[in-house]
């Protein structure tokens, strides 16, 4: 009996997942904006990385996802899906000079070879903390320990508006239950003592190069720069001065953004393609007027771009080439509504025309202004804001990989930046 009961049981579930399957086409033309779109993954609650989580292989071939059942490798040009780890993980990134995945299992980070499906363990994860990337060159990984706890109270009447619930990144949503603005607010107020640390992958040596009680996080290193590190302090953006870098001997820490007035907002940092610019959404003040501004790190000039409120993104990314962004849209609570658009956008960056004939003397010094001008690739009206879609170009600039659950169950998806003719 019961090993009837098994099957019966294993059959359904099939019969289910198949039926999820066969609900998401595999390939169709946006009717709304011309474009082609893909889905790449076969297995229902299959994701991309998050967005800022590098996820390609040194030669651009092959992107690397998670699904419910391990770690799987797209090959881009024929849409082969490949095993890589055979075990629900939580992958942290591709690493840029090997291609391995780089993973969190049971407490230990591992290195998975791509070709030969073979892992190796790299270092424990420190009591209390967590490992969340790796360098350019594959020989440090870093990320942040907490001592202690923010205590716990009770959530609000569920009778509350969902409006005060704001997460760390700006975004309402289902994710942002009554009273998580003021676990937001609990746990930066809370002052926690913190570590920023880096563990060497050969040695698994760690050593700690910041202690802080500002709420650390949002940690990455830089693409190109094996010894540079960008991080936040976390909060209520309108609270905190968020985006920083530092080496990864605990020297030149730097602070990227500095608030010129009272409700401004800036978050979502993330590197250009080549390392030498950060990037971020700005807000002066926030919900009102939205930016993608830049900071160049050798020269400390500063670049601009503004969009309209229907095109803010929850997140942004650059083009391997650095000539084009993409944003995921927000949903109907994000922090630019009401009038957010729910789409995939394209942005060709455009400056504005200087008039000034050099009339300016410090016109170096100033903030270089221009502006997003928007293409529509993907109608995202269906899709639950929930899950944010966390948009990558792909290596050769061809496509926008993205995430969504717009027709249920969670797929990562690609369209195509050149459009087809309707």
């Amino acid at each position: 009996m019961k090993t009837w009961l098994i099957v019966a049981v294993a059959m359904t579930t099939g019969v289910a997942l198949r039926s999820a399957q066969d609900s998401v086409p595999r390939e169709w033309v946006d009717p709304d904006t011309g474009h082609r779109v893909v889905r790449l993954s076969d297995e229902p609650g299959s994701q991309s990385l998050y967005f800022h989580q590098y996820a390609y292989t040194p030669d651009g071939k092959n992107l690397l996802i998670t699904t419910p059942t391990g770690v799987s490798a797209i090959d881009l040009n024929t849409r082969t899906i490949e095993k890589v780890v055979d075990v629900r993980v939580s992958l942290l990134m591709t690493g840029r000079k090997t291609g391995s995945a780089y993973y969190v299992r049971e407490g230990t980070v591992y290195a998975a070879d791509p070709r030969t499906k073979v892992s190796r363990a790299l270092a424990k994860v420190p009591a209390h903390g967590s490992v969340v990337t790796v360098n350019a060159d594959e020989t440090l990984l870093a990320g942040t320990i907490t001592e202690g706890s923010v205590p716990d109270e009770p959530p609000p009447p569920a009778a509350l508006p969902t409006s005060l619930g704001t997460n760390s990144r700006g975004q309402l949503g289902r994710d942002n239950y009554p009273g998580k603005g003021s676990m937001m607010e609990r746990r930066l107020a809370a002052k926690l003592p913190m570590q920023l640390f880096v563990v060497d992958t050969r040695t698994g040596e760690m050593k700690t190069i910041l202690r802080s009680t500002d709420w650390l996080n949002h940690v990455q290193f830089s693409p190109t720069d094996p010894t540079l590190l960008l991080f936040c302090h976390e909060g209520p953006w309108h609270k905190v001065d968020r985006t920083w870098t530092i080496r990864t001997d605990g020297t030149a820490l730097t602070q990227i953004h500095h608030r010129t007035m009272n409700m401004e907002i800036e978050g979502h940092e993330f590197f250009s393609s080549d390392g030498r610019t950060i990037w971020y959404d700005l807000q002066t003040p926030r919900s009102e007027v939205f930016w993608l501004a830049g900071y160049e790190l050798a020269t400390g000039k500063r670049t601009w771009y503004h969009l309209e409120r229907g095109e803010w993104s929850v997140h942004f990314n650059q083009s391997p080439d650095g000539k084009l962004f993409a944003g995921d849209g927000g949903g109907p609570s994000s922090v630019a509504a009401p009038g957010n658009g729910q789409w995939i956008y394209l942005f060709r960056p455009e400056m504005v025309p200087d008039r000034t004939d050099g009339a300016l003397p410090n016109a170096a010094a100033l903030i270089q202004p221009g502006v997003l001008r928007a293409e529509k690739l993907v109608n995202l009206a269906r899709h639950d804001y929930s899950l944010e879609p966390n948009v990558t170009f792909t290596p050769d600039g061809r496509w926008v990989v993205f995430r969504s659950n717009m027709f249920g169950p969670t797929h990562v998806f690609a369209v195509e930046v050149q459009g087809t003719k309707k």
